[in-house]
This record gives structure tokens, C-alpha cells and sequence, in this order.
């Protein structure tokens, strides 16, 4: 299927900014008041919630996806299957206002929680996970769960998922 196919079958709502040379791959969602800028990469059945914002030439894999009002700056890379919390923001610039930007660089399967903020140049790992208003300054191991002010691994992605199961369970 070519680029231009995809983006037939990405649904993009009116009230969301697109720039035309963004490639959307088939089944992704945009929704109201988001914004892809230029250049950017989505993969398929990607879902960029309300007013979230992904930057110029950022390269988002497949299943991913934005909560509402989720920032990701440029340069940023996100890999398959990763989750970005509400107001969550990766930035891109250690300090600002340089004239030199460095992404984030978000690995399969991991999750950053709501309000978290990723410091540019992190490299979050393959399942890691960031909790809810974390900041991370340093890269994350994969397969670890880092919470706080700055944010230090708290216990391991088996941990987590054994606690989301036990609270999906009621248990």
C-alpha cells in the first residue's frame, strides 16, 4: 500500500492540524486539536489523543498511543506499542534555549505515565515503565519501573503488570 493509501484510511478529525507532508499509516486516529507538524511519522493504528502535539520529523511506530494533550518534540523516536500518559512531555532541549535539539527515544513496549516529563536525550528502555509526574533525567533500563522527583527505579515491569492485574481483578 503507498503512503498515500494510508493516509486514506488514517481518520484525521477536522478540528486537528495535519501538515500534509506528515505520513499517517492506516487505522491511525487523530483526534480534535492535535497537531502533526511536518515530516512526522506515524505508524499504523496509531491514536494521538485531543491537543496532543507531535513535532517536525518525529518517527512514531505502530500501536502507539497519545493521550490527550501529550507533547512529543523533536526530534523524538517512539517504537511499537508505547503508551504516553496525559500532559506527559518529552522534550528536546537539555538547556534551553540552545540552538541544539536531541530527541527522546522511546523504546517497544513502554509505558510513561501521566505528567511525566522525559529530559532530552533519554533513552527510555523495551518495557520499561515511567510513573505518573516522574521526571527522568537519566535513561531508564528496560524491563524497570521508575518513579519520583528525579525518578529512580522503584521495582520491575513483571511487578507492575502483576499489580495492574491484581487491580484489574479487584483483588
Amino acid at each position: 500500500m503507498t503512503a498515500e493509501a494510508d493516509r486514506q484510511q488514517a481518520q484525521v478529525e477536522s478540528t486537528a492540524d495535519d501538515d500534509d507532508s506528515a505520513v499517517l499509516d492506516a487505522g491511525t486516529r487523530v483526534w480534535h486539536l492535535a497537531q502533526i507538524r511536518e515530516g512526522a511519522r506515524l505508524g499504523s493504528d496509531c491514536i494521538v489523543g485531543r491537543g496532543a502535539y507531535v513535532g517536525p520529523g518525529v518517527i512514531i511506530g505502530d500501536r502507539v498511543k497519545l493521550q490527550n494533550y501529550a507533547l512529543v518534540y523533536e526530534p523524538a523516536r517512539l517504537e511499537d506499542a508505547v503508551f504516553i500518559g496525559p500532559a506527559a512531555v518529552l522534550t528536546n532541549d537539555p538547556y534551553p534555549p540552545s540552538k541544539r535539539m536531541i530527541g527522546v527515544t522511546i523504546e517497544d513496549n513502554a509505558v510513561i505515565g501521566a505528567r511525566a516529563v522525559i529530559k532530552a536525550g533519554v533513552k527510555v528502555g523495551r518495557g520499561a515503565v515511567v510513573a505518573m509526574g516522574a521526571v527522568v533525567t537519566k535513561d531508564v533500563p528496560p524491563g524497570k519501573v521508575v518513579m519520583g522527583v528525579p525518578a529512580r527505579v522503584a521495582y520491575s515491569r513483571e511487578e507492575f503488570d502483576a499489580k495492574m492485574k491484581a487491580w484489574e481483578s479487584g483483588s
